[in-house]
């Protein structure tokens, strides 16, 4: 997978049109995080200063190919006095593969503030990562996020919540320093997102092998952070049913604070007997 640099790096090839460059990946379809990453990078670029992205929603409608550009049309829905509106195509061979709305909000409003607290967990450091345990996709997705330090917490070591089924925690950050731009680290983590939430799904599920798929993708963005330091990712799966999964994530920085919440819906389709996921561009197959 390429450097986030080069993953945000859009062209503008018109008036609210641009275009996603080609990244070099040994996945046979195109990482859904790349995609709403590039996409809210399309969109910010549509919008005022004086303005920050809160939330976005997407909808994944069909499988990318890595192997070609994505085109990113922008729609200006409405620019208020406190919120910008935004929706987002991304096409290949003119086939949208991707849509999302984001909204943008002043950033001298004020309120009320409260916030969950984070969980007590290890801190990164104290995590001995367990890579003989991963399964060979955990594996595949590791060497393709080779920029990024993952640092799944030993299911023992957190204390669990006994109403949720389905629960895991992960440390994750960008290994190299980004650049000092509060944009490109919201973008980044808009990719950062998509990486393990899914997976939150099968811990009650061992051994089971699905086909994994993100179907769509919310995400809110709550107080400022850096992506380059470390990021609490509390994962839960309220619900597995039908071939699909819903999957929830608070990031908190190290300090405590909450600077996002995630929601994404998956598919965790059953295999049928002899079929293989998570196919890669030189025809090796992995399974969950």
């Amino acid at each position: 997978m390429g450097k986030i640099e080069a993953v945000l790096n859009l062209e503008q090839i018109d008036l609210d049109i641009f275009r996603g460059p080609v990244i070099e990946t040994s996945l046979q379809r195109t990482f859904g995080g790349q995609v709403a990453a590039q996409a809210l990078v399309a969109v910010t670029s549509t919008v005022d200063g004086d303005k920050d992205v809160h939330s976005l929603h997407g909808y994944f409608v069909a499988p990318g190919r890595p192997e070609i550009p994505t085109v990113f049309l922008v729609d200006r829905l409405r620019d208020g006095r406190s919120f910008s509106s935004r929706t987002v195509k991304a096409v290949q061979n003119g086939q949208p593969i991707f849509v999302m709305q984001a909204s943008f909000h002043r950033r001298d409003d004020v309120g009320p503030e409260h916030a969950d607290k984070m969980r007590d967990v290890p801190m990164p450091e104290d995590i001995e990562p367990e890579y003989d345990r991963l399964s060979p996709t955990q594996k595949l997705l590791l060497s393709e996020w080779s920029d990024w330090d993952i640092r799944i917490v030993p299911q023992d070591q957190f204390k669990h919540n006994p109403y949720t089924p389905s629960q895991q925690v992960v440390w994750f950050r960008a290994k190299d320093r980004l650049p000092d731009d509060d944009t490109f680290h919201v973008c980044t983590l808009a990719y950062m997102s998509d990486m393990t939430l899914l997976t939150s799904a099968m811990v009650p599920h061992p051994g089971v092998q699905v086909q994994e798929a993100s179907l769509d993708h919310a995400m809110w963005f709550l107080r400022p952070f850096r992506a380059d330091e470390w990021l609490l990712y509390d994962q839960v799966a309220p619900s597995a049913e039908g071939g699909r999964a819903l999957t929830k994530g608070k990031i908190f920085n190290r300090d405590g604070d909450l600077v996002a919440y995630v929601v994404q819906e998956g598919l965790t389709r059953l295999l049928r007997p002899g079929a293989e996921g998570v196919p890669t561009r030189n025809g090796t197959f992995y399974t969950k």
